[in-house]
């Protein structure tokens, strides 16, 4: 990410991390700023539940963009 990250901007996942069940492309908000490179990201379900709130750094994540969409449920 080019610019300096804020509390509740929105951060596209870049990998998976199968142990939150988050995906690369899931979508979540900046919670808590511990450095400007790292920070809590909390991803929630459609239905507004926490879904996972993950402690990551800068490279885990990019700015959210116009064209970003919420990814589909998943499936069994």
């Amino acid at each position: 990410m080019n610019k300096p990250v804020r509390e509740l901007d929105t951060v596209v996942l870049l990998r998976d991390l199968p142990d939150a069940g988050l995906r690369a492309g899931d979508m979540g908000a900046i919670v808590h700023l511990h450095s400007p490179d790292v920070f809590e990201v909390e991803f929630v379900a459609r239905s507004g539940h926490t879904v996972a709130l993950r402690t990551l750094s800068i490279s885990d994540v990019r700015a959210a963009r116009d064209e970003d969409f919420a990814t589909p449920p998943r499936r069994g």
